[in-house]
């Protein structure tokens, strides 16, 4: 009778649990079963393992084997054991020695000829074992991306032979080092591209200082898109730890950027057909959808009234919270959500309303069935309301040089962001309740103003906070200690939407 016991790693939304792979080999008829739970993919391992095992030049043993993944109740997928199995089954079988298996956790999908093909959810793996003691094997092409975190000890295999002749100790593998490559920003389209908008366009400076979720109203072909497209460019570079959250979501989509591109916020814009799933992600094993993958980065829904009303509605939750919980029978899942939501509209179905040539042919009834798909609560959480206006042919026309690249503006959002991150350790857009009333005191005629603002706007107690936040980015951006009542006026103005459909 002969046990072996390899280290392994599940995954389980962007966590990455460790499994604990017992093969035991016993006489009697030949036969491999496996337990603790596995799904189709890990069953089906047993034929890839054995036929790697045997172009590998091993001995398969003709007995009984039994192969459990512990513990028992957490649901194991995919070829992920792949590697950590045919390692058992060698030492169980005596053709590898078993003494340094607990110093390594070992995850790899196995091709028949013994090649070691790449998994999903590598960064997980190795976050988990930052400043540990254990090793963690991984395939060859998920090795650059884990390496890049620090404290993780990482070796990369191209396949089985290698990783034998390792663990017998003929040819040890050397530590996978990070990547040596400058971390930098990808070069993007530059907001001095973007003609005239000064307005629109200081409404993206104040939406980026302060991460605010903001919705684009204008006619089509008025820049709304082009403007938004801007908005990851002006954006502070990823922190190391928020480019690890993003790097593992990416991981677990199979999505990882190039090493030298994962610094800048990432920036996803759905196709307003996309259900409520893609959206929030779900599915029987739960993957992260565009929320997930925008965290710390930009949603953009264009065209946001022809999105699904339903699909609209599942937004509510994360933006408040920041992350998305999915639940199903057999597991609960919480993938993270701090995205920066832009959305971008037409004032009505034809798009011209409120033109001064009059081409809007729209009924008031059409108008405000058009309106009403973007509920009143979604809209109450999107901070800026932004009017575009039709360019001018002198605005189209006119030479370049008198619009500010990206890289002016970002200097200024970076500064902005310092204030706020040694104030409070967060962004305004995240503040709580009783830190706004802390870092933005009202009283005296700034408090009559809001008064009549409330009143005359009709504002909920959520619109009027997420007003004052704005304003407390306002005065950020100019470096005051107190928001002063022209940033309340500011604050005001972008507020689109509440001054257009008060009626």
């Amino acid at each position: 009778m002969s046990l072996a016991i390899v280290r392994s790693r599940a995954q389980l939304g962007i966590d990455a649990p460790e499994v604990t792979v017992e093969v035991h080999l016993t006489n009697g008829l030949p036969g491999f079963s496996i337990v603790g739970l596995p799904e189709v993919g890990v069953r089906e391992s047993k034929d890839r393992v054995r036929s790697a095992i045997i172009n590998a030049n091993f001995d398969y043993p003709m007995r009984r084997i039994t192969v459990n993944l512990a513990p028992a109740d957490l649901p194991k997928a995919g070829g992920r054991y792949d590697l950590a199995i045919a390692i058992g089954i060698l030492c169980a079988s005596g053709q590898l020695p078993d003494s340094e298996l607990e110093r390594y956790e070992i995850l790899g999908e196995l091709a028949l000829t013994g090649e070691v093909r790449a998994i999903s959810g590598s960064i997980p793996a190795a976050l988990k074992l930052r400043g540990g003691e254990r090793t963690l094997i991984l395939p060859a092409a998920n090795a650059p991306e884990a390496a890049q975190v620090k404290g993780a000890n990482i070796i990369a295999v191209d396949h089985l032979l290698a990783l034998c002749a390792h663990l017998s100790g003929q040819q040890p593998l050397q530590l996978q080092q990070p990547s040596s490559e400058a971390q930098k920003n990808i070069s993007g389209p530059d907001l001095a591209e973007v003609r005239g908008q000064g307005y629109a366009k200081r409404a993206l400076e104040v939406a980026a200082a302060g991460q605010h979720s903001m919705l684009l109203i204008g006619p089509p072909g008025s820049g709304k898109t082009m403007l938004a497209s801007r908005l990851p460019g002006i954006l502070p570079s990823l922190s190391s730890d928020q480019w690890l959250q993003v790097a593992a979501i990416r991981s677990i989509c199979n999505s990882a950027a190039a090493i030298d591109q994962q610094r800048q916020p990432p920036f996803r814009s759905p196709h307003h057909t996309a259900s409520g799933v893609a959206l929030v992600g779900g599915g029987s094993s739960p993957k992260p959808g565009e929320i997930s993958l925008a965290h710390q980065g930009v949603l953009f829904l264009d065209e946001l009234p022809e999105f699904d009303r339903r699909v609209l509605e599942v937004l509510r939750e994360p933006l408040e919270s920041g992350s998305i919980c999915i639940s199903r029978a057999a597991q609960q899942v919480v993938f993270p959500a701090r995205f920066q939501l832009v959305g971008a509209m037409n004032p009505c179905p034809c798009g011209y309303y409120g033109d001064s040539s009059g081409r809007c042919r729209c009924s008031q009834e059409q108008i405000k069935r058009y309106q009403s798909r973007i509920s009143g609560p979604v809209l109450d959480r999107l901070d800026l309301h932004v009017e575009f206006q039709p360019l001018a042919f002198s605005e189209l026309t006119e030479s370049g040089g008198a619009e500010e690249n990206s890289d002016r503006v970002r200097k200024r959002v970076v500064a902005a962001r310092q204030l706020q991150l040694q104030r409070r350790g967060r962004v305004n857009s995240q503040l709580s309740h009783q830190q706004l009333q802390q870092d933005c005191p009202i009283d005296g005629d700034n408090l009559r103003l809001m008064e009549r603002a409330m009143e005359s706007l009709r504002l909920s107690a959520r619109a009027y906070h997420r007003v004052l936040r704005v304003a407390r980015t306002l005065a950020d951006l100019e470096a005051e200690e107190q928001v002063q009542r022209h940033h309340l006026l500011e604050s005001l103005s972008y507020r689109k939407l509440d001054r257009m459909w008060v009626n």
